[in-house]
């Protein structure tokens, strides 16, 4: 995606045109820089697990992860936390304004069958 042109973009928009939401993995780490953001259209930015796996109150972590989240929202993206195991990191990021979080908190990684059976017991998701 990176080193795409416009061949890619342009598959991008039609893939938003059809209402498929788009969404920026492991986000402030590897290869994705600011211009990224402003180049390609994203709902969703997905905060590295890097930073949540050490967040702590007070630690540069946060204010990395706070950075990342209050960005995103002023760019009109929402933000998905990876990587959470602990209560006090999703407190934590709750209260930063995080919109989502996924990680093993919340379940072990399934099978599609499995999820379909999980959301038809748990309507209440």
């Amino acid at each position: 995606l990176l080193d795409s042109g416009s061949r890619v973009e342009e598959q991008l928009i039609r893939y938003r045109e059809l209402g498929v939401q788009l969404s920026w993995d492991d986000f402030g780490s590897g290869y994705a820089s600011l211009s990224h953001l402003k180049k390609f259209k994203m709902d969703y930015l997905k905060i590295d697990p890097l930073f949540v796996s050490n967040l702590l109150l007070n630690s540069e972590d946060l204010v990395l992860s706070e950075a990342i989240i209050a960005m995103a929202h002023k760019l009109g993206i929402k933000v998905i936390a990876e990587g959470i195991e602990t209560e006090e990191q999703r407190n934590i990021l709750t209260f930063s304004g995080c919109d989502y979080g996924q990680g093993y908190l919340f379940s072990k990684a399934i099978p599609g069958d499995e999820f379909e059976q999980l959301l038809i017991e748990n309507k209440s998701y």
